[in-house]
């Protein structure tokens, strides 16, 4: 336990929860379930029973820090990893695995995404915990495939071949893109395909030998950087250097050219919230369909709604079917559900 690190990845904007989610202040930080805790929140509290708080780490943008140490007062404050600029999945996780390997070169690390929701988190907590005893004891790359229950076009998928051993772990064949519709339904029936959960487990030695086999750039960069790492230097540097890393997704740079990889696939409630039709979905209905956070929400002869205004005294609505009626700091967005992939045009607007 005192081995394995937890790194997690807060730099995103979520553009399509506006007004809800902000480029100041986006959903990973905001309290979306109505539960009295962001999302952020809940990731680090389902990843607690596995190791302790100061073995956690986040890279984020510049811009969050004070929102990750307003909501995660007890996190090192030197685990806060801020990023001078966005180069997507691959320089983030780089950065934050070089530095680990510093201070902590037998580090057993997963990377997971701060915005996701799992509703089994004891069952989550179970499939972790096999794959890091898998990354321990070998050089695989584990990651985790979420057996999927409707033909999702939202997602990549990963192709399992057969089981290799008694945990169930599968040997990765390949990463599928989002998929149109058809395909998503034949991938479904296969039975062999699971929604990539972009939640991965390695050892430090293990990932940092892969990205200087497949993303030498991004390797090249770091190693001019590790120098640096703990030193009053590291936030100079990381602003001249980390600027020209290669701008990548881990998916393409590493996973989908790595040979030991392995997928478990698991069910314990996941959801990317990705959209206001995902949030929907996974949040409580009432009879005809419409599901509400905020406290003063009165609906009538509403159907298939979803409305998030937790900050107004009163909302009354009427008459509505399948619509999203979001409020946050005096912008509001009435929108159907329909038109959702829209939303981010109409934020800009």
């Amino acid at each position: 336990m005192e081995s394995n690190h937890i790194v997690i990845m807060a730099g995103g904007i979520g553009s399509r929860f506006w007004p809800m989610s902000t480029p100041e202040y986006p959903k990973q930080f905001i309290d979306v379930m109505g539960c009295g805790k962001s999302l952020i929140q809940l990731t680090v509290e389902r990843f607690l029973p596995l190791c302790p708080m100061q073995n956690f780490w986040v890279v984020t943008s510049e811009k969050y820090t004070n929102i990750i140490k307003e909501q995660l007062p007890e996190l090192p404050e030197s685990h806060i990893l801020a990023e001078p600029e966005a180069r997507n999945t691959a320089p983030c996780i780089a950065y934050a695995c070089w530095k680990i390997k510093k201070k902590y070169p037998q580090a057993n690390i997963v990377v997971t995404p701060s915005d996701a929701l799992v509703i089994n988190t004891t069952e989550f907590a179970r499939c972790i915990d096999i794959a890091l005893k898998k990354t321990a004891e070998s050089s695989s790359i584990v990651t985790l495939g979420i057996k999927p229950n409707r033909p999702e076009t939202g997602y990549g998928y990963i192709a399992a071949q057969g089981i290799t051993d008694t945990n169930g772990i599968c040997k990765v064949e390949a990463f599928k893109e989002k998929p149109n519709k058809e395909t998503a339904i034949k991938y479904v029936a296969a039975g062999n395909y699971f929604w990539n959960a972009g939640i991965f487990v390695w050892n430090v030695n293990t990932i940092t030998k892969a990205i200087r086999t497949y993303a030498s750039q991004i390797a090249g960069v770091m190693d001019e950087l590790e120098p640096a790492l703990f030193t009053e230097m590291e936030q100079q540097e990381l602003k001249r250097l980390f600027p020209t890393c290669e701008k990548i997704s881990i998916d393409y740079a590493v996973m989908e050219k790595a040979t030991d990889i392995y997928v478990l696939p698991a069910e314990f409630g996941w959801s990317d919230l990705g959209s206001w039709g995902s949030l929907h979905t996974l949040l409580p209905q009432d009879k005809n369909g419409n599901a509400a956070v905020g406290q003063n929400v009165k609906l009538f002869d509403c159907k298939n709604c979803v409305i998030h205004t937790a900050d107004e005294h009163k909302v009354v609505l009427e008459g509505l079917d399948g619509y999203i009626v979001a409020e946050k700091n005096g912008q509001l967005l009435i929108c159907r559900l329909s038109e959702e992939q829209r939303i981010k045009e109409f934020s800009q607007a």
